[in-house]
């Protein structure tokens, strides 16, 4: 097993000695998060519904300066979420940073979504989320009375949850959840010495590129061309910049530059990327029937 040699990072002194959780980190964004928060010296709990995937990922992690221990962890089930934020309170004195990070994904054509699909992104992707926030919040808040620093909520979202998106409603819809979550929670916290944070980042290189896909959807090839970019961001990179924008007290990320370009134009034009997301939605249509006839023949 290979050991993971921490890359020093600037906004290091912010997270030496905080203790962490990070849902999701058995691989991807989840992983890269755990092995920034290490880096960066904090106590961090990788919980993952996949345990051995956690313990993979934390066993790199021993050169520290931080450390890391896996968990298995249902983001669906609210008593777990609970028992996991107090048991790591209790451990550490404090939790000082929540990341909820877990996800999945469904693509293709929304009538051949069933409403298991349905409830299943809508338990992973927000009342995930929602159980965190309701398990970690009024702890912080607790923490934070006591003067400074009551802690930090981490949401990943996802472009997805700041514009439109056919073929991946399931997915826009939750993650649009999300970031309202967010952005509502943290007017609230902000005089209570908790910090809210959204991760809106368009397509990483993850897992999840690959999966959750229905019919000819190709997940790959719809995340790149539907936001423009050659090559998906490195989830380090992302775990970095998400580490700065929290030690920055953000309310979102949105990375990379494109990112930002395409929602600053949707801000400024609904219209022009409403048509422009409508053409996107055909070409990819006919693509899948293209693909799949050459399967065929």
């Amino acid at each position: 097993m290979s050991v993971t040699q921490p890359t020093p990072l600037p906004h290091a002194g912010r997270y030496a000695g905080c203790s962490a959780i990070v849902t999701g980190a058995g691989s991807g964004v989840g992983a890269a998060l755990s092995r920034a928060l290490v880096g960066a010296g904090a106590h961090v709990v990788l919980a993952d519904l996949d345990e051995q995937a956690a313990t993979r990922v934390a066993g790199t992690l021993t050169a520290g300066p931080g450390t890391a221990r896996a968990a298995r962890l249902d983001v669906t089930d609210a008593a777990a979420v609970a028992t996991l934020v107090h048991e790591v309170a209790a451990e550490h004195g404090r939790l000082d940073l929540l990341f909820n990070n877990a996800g999945i994904t469904f693509g293709g054509e929304t009538e051949d979504l069933s409403l298991e699909q349905w409830n299943a992104i809508i338990d992973v992707n927000l009342r995930g989320v929602v159980h965190g926030v309701h398990a970690a919040y009024p702890l912080m808040v607790r923490q934070g009375s006591a003067g400074g620093r009551g802690g930090h909520i981490v949401n990943t979202a996802s472009m997805g949850g700041l514009m439109a998106a056919g073929l991946i409603t399931s997915y826009v819809a939750t993650k649009h959840a999300v970031v309202g979550l967010s952005l509502a929670l943290r007017s609230e916290a902000a005089a209570k010495g908790v910090g809210v944070t959204a991760i809106c980042p368009s397509a990483v290189e993850t897992p999840l590129l690959e999966k959750g896909e229905l019919g000819r959807f190709h997940g790959r090839d719809y995340y790149l061309k539907g936001q423009g970019v050659r090559r998906a961001l490195d989830p380090d990179l992302l775990a970095d910049r998400a580490l700065a924008a929290v030690a920055a007290d953000r309310p979102l990320l949105v990375t990379p530059l494109q990112a930002r370009l395409a929602w600053r134009l949707g801000r400024l034009s609904p219209a022009l990327v409403a048509r422009s997301s409508v053409g996107f939605v055909a070409r990819q249509r006919r693509l899948q029937a293209a693909r799949a006839a050459r399967s065929d023949s």
